[in-house]
């Protein structure tokens, strides 16, 4: 099958391997032109606009860090939505907001296209292994159509429910997520005031009933002060900016999510943000850039 795929960063260019090392023909474009050159060798097609990679392909997969950039490869001057044929797939595989993704949708649609929102759950490693869990909204043929894709891609799919309901499965968990992994930030430092190790601190607390699963793949990262990026945290940060937009959109108060989005936020302004985010833990530590 011949897929376009837009948007090259850490989890799409480990997306679109797969999906080359699986046979697909690829047509992929990134901005940074340099991140298709690995794919390019292999045998995918450079597109230099996302225009021109809709006029080769009918399916394409977009996985992209804002809405902003979204909207500027969908509906900008050389954006592919227009070029599409008609009743071509366009998958988003890019984190954000369902108020968003349900205004793609509708401009997909208008366009006489169809539309997935399909954000995933899981960072390089599983990006890499084809591990993904894919969080979709949209309708259930569109789905059927490349789920031969998501099974390279990944290991589970979640139909949640119609356009948004990926969406919005998406920002609840990264929202839980980046909560998570600042909560285990500040147990870190209420532990080691205290006296206990940081060693000590993650055998006991990431053993217990307390700790997020995921958190066992930041311990190394702590410990070895390694914070190279698996999920960068300026994105966590974006995350949590998006649910809090979602939240005031639907009248829901949030409190803690609040505060959690201003640590992210310190740990940007302390020049952290292209870190894991596992270095939220940096702005407890008496350190900076």
């Amino acid at each position: 099958m011949k897929v376009g795929f837009i948007g090259l960063g850490i989890m799409g260019s480990r997306m679109a391997a797969n999906l080359q090392k699986a046979g697909h023909d690829l047509v992929v474009y990134n901005r940074t032109q340099s991140k298709a050159d690995e794919l390019v060798e292999q045998g995918a097609t450079r597109a230099e606009s996302p225009e021109e990679v809709a006029q080769q392909c009918r399916l394409v997969i977009t996985m992209l860090s804002t809405p902003e950039a979204v909207e500027e490869v969908a509906l900008g001057t050389d954006g592919f939505l227009k070029s599409l044929p008609g009743n071509s797939l366009w998958v988003n595989c890019s984190t954000v907001n369902p108020s968003f993704t349900i205004k793609m949708a509708h401009h997909a649609k208008k366009m006489g296209q169809r539309y997935l929102d399909a954000p995933v759950s899981g960072s390089l490693v599983p990006a890499e292994k084809g591990e993904l869990i894919f969080l979709i909204g949209g309708d259930a043929a569109d789905v059927e159509q490349v789920q031969e894709l998501l099974d390279v891609m990944g290991k589970e799919t979640v139909h949640v429910g119609d356009h948004g309901q990926g969406a919005s499965m998406k920002i609840v968990n990264n929202m839980m997520l980046a909560q998570a992994m600042a909560s285990f930030a500040e147990a870190l430092k209420l532990g080691t005031a205290l006296g206990i190790s940081e060693e000590k601190l993650c055998e006991t607390l990431l053993g217990g009933p307390a700790a997020a699963p995921f958190l066992n793949l930041k311990q190394t990262k702590i410990l070895k002060r390694d914070f190279s990026p698996q999920f960068p945290l300026e994105w966590a940060h974006k995350d949590l900016h998006l649910a809090g937009v979602t939240a005031y959109e639907q009248n829901v108060a949030l409190p803690s999510l609040h505060a959690t989005k201003e640590l992210y936020a310190q740990a940007k302004e302390k020049g952290f943000g292209e870190e894991d985010l596992s270095a939220v833990y940096r702005v407890f530590l008496s350190e900076g850039k």
